[in-house]
């Protein structure tokens, strides 16, 4: 049984003001691994005074010194990966191989990217009408991340704080606290200054709302939900601090009769329930030309009911668990309301995946001859469900495509390489895949719409913890 009964402010595991204790537990059995003690308002001022208090010297280091903290964070990290693939593992249920191959070692390579933006960006230069331009340190930053992706939310908020000379509080979900606990011995071991990370457990209405609301918090990041990113964004308008938004998606996958379909099908279902569908970007709405159709529908079926779906502590590419109950029981509603709705259940369906009936398994699952006015192709289900679509031309798939209240990812597949730059640029998304193409480490990730605010990572992902500040030609 692991506790985790302390907070980390000011360079110290210090006891909170109070607590309420909240079991972890492993969403594989349903067995309780863990105690977490969720913290208050009161905890969140002592984490941002150590952070405040931080700043005035932390903000004064130079670029090198905060490289070599940096090369000194990615040193200890890797020799730490397998702890936090493990870590990861047990709270959110992902499969060891993936966590170890992803989950955890992201990780090192956020922090690699965010090294190389540092190196590239210049922190003080001469704009063309002769005024000079300074980028500096925005504050004491808010940090609020997400369960499905701890460790890449975690990275992706407190390494570019670090790069710029920001200094930071850190909720995580109170869902993953182990790997966020484990990240705190980390920057403790690379040797960051007291106060400059602190970490407080709590939950959102509690913890995350007193970190909106505080005064002496110059910006928020968030990675969650619409509904709470919403919640977020008005508990910061009285202190009109910056708010960084990374929030829901429903993401469109283009699929045209020139595609290579054994292929690209294949890889964009299996993309799909990818860590069991708990993607903000993954490619949950297929589009299929009408002419193909058929043909893909028998593909999707083939890999869904392969699928295989088993324990993650076993090693392999199956997928796990979703990460609780309350997940469980969100996933079968959608699946159920699927079914009400009209849409053809090609494979999988309600219910647990026979032999896995102890923990939080669901079957993968796939929708045809979904329209896109249905609740299933219009909200996010945050599990391995994929609904399918029909279309007949182009500009249909692309209004089919941009209907939608989010714009996070896309994804086109297609054999006319001036088809997929024609169709690309007509998505409404902040990112798009072509034919499996994924994006690299350091490009800017965000969305349009209700997808978000901001992006994340290199150089654009140290804009949001940077002010700018303008100073005229000296002359005297």
């Amino acid at each position: 049984m692991k506790k985790l009964d302390k907070f980390y402010i000011g360079g110290a595991w210090v006891a909170p003001v109070s607590g309420t204790p909240l079991a972890i537990t492993n969403p594989a059995n349903s067995e309780v691994v863990g105690q977490v003690i969720l913290g208050d308002s009161r905890d969140v001022d002592a984490a941002v005074a150590a952070a405040k208090l931080a700043f005035d010297t932390f903000s004064k280091t130079s670029k090198e010194e905060r490289i070599a903290l940096l090369e000194r964070l990615k040193a200890v990290f890797s020799s730490r990966v397998e702890e936090m693939a493990q870590a990861i593992s047990t709270e959110m249920g992902a499969p060891i191989s993936m966590a170890r191959e992803q989950q955890a070692f992201c990780g090192v390579e956020h922090i690699e990217a965010f090294i190389a933006a540092l190196k590239g960006q210049a922190e003080r230069e001469i704009l063309a009408n002769g005024d000079t331009l300074l980028r500096e340190p925005i504050g004491v930053c808010g940090l609020i991340t997400p369960w499905n992706w701890p460790i890449s939310q975690i990275a992706l908020k407190v390494v570019p704080a670090f790069a710029t000379g920001a200094t930071c509080v850190l909720k995580p979900s109170e869902y993953a606290p182990l790997s966020a606990a484990l990240f705190a011995e980390i920057v403790h071991e690379a040797g960051y200054p007291a106060g400059v990370f602190n970490l407080v457990f709590g939950d959102g209405q509690e913890v995350g709302s007193a970190m909106s609301r505080h005064r002496d918090i110059a910006m928020i990041s968030f990675t969650g939900s619409t509904r709470a990113g919403v919640s977020v964004s008005k508990d910061a308008a009285d202190t009109v601090k910056r708010v960084t938004l990374e929030l829901g998606g429903k993401s469109p996958n283009l699929v045209f009769a020139d595609a290579d379909l054994e292929t690209r099908v294949a890889a964009s279902v299996a993309h799909c329930f990818y860590n069991t569908g708990q993607s903000c970007n993954a490619p949950t709405r297929m589009l299929v030309e009408r002419s193909v159709y058929d043909r893909v529908l028998e593909i999707a079926k083939k890999v869904a009911e392969t699928q295989m779906v088993d324990d993650p502590a076993k090693p392999g590419d199956h997928i796990g668990p979703l990460f609780n109950q309350l997940q469980f029981d969100r996933v079968q509603t959608m699946i159920k309301m699927g079914i009400d709705e009209g849409a053809r259940l090609l494979a999988g369906g309600t219910g647990k995946p026979e032999g896995l009936e102890k923990g939080c398994f669901v079957k993968p699952t796939v929708f045809a001859d979904v329209t896109n006015e249905m609740r299933i192709a219009r909200e996010e289900i945050f599990g391995p469900v994929l609904v399918i679509i029909p279309f007949d031309t182009e500009v249909e798939a692309i209004a089919i495509a941009n209907d939608s209240d989010f714009g996070l990812a896309a994804y086109l597949q297609t054999g006319d390489v001036a088809r997929a730059e024609r169709v690309a640029d007509a998505l409404r998304a902040g990112t798009v895949t072509i034919n499996g193409q994924a994006t690299n480490y350091g490009s800017p990730f965000g969305g349009y719409k209700q997808s978000g605010n901001g992006r994340e990572g290199g150089i654009f992902g140290l804009e949001d913890y940077q002010e700018l500040k303008v100073r005229s030609s000296i002359r005297v």
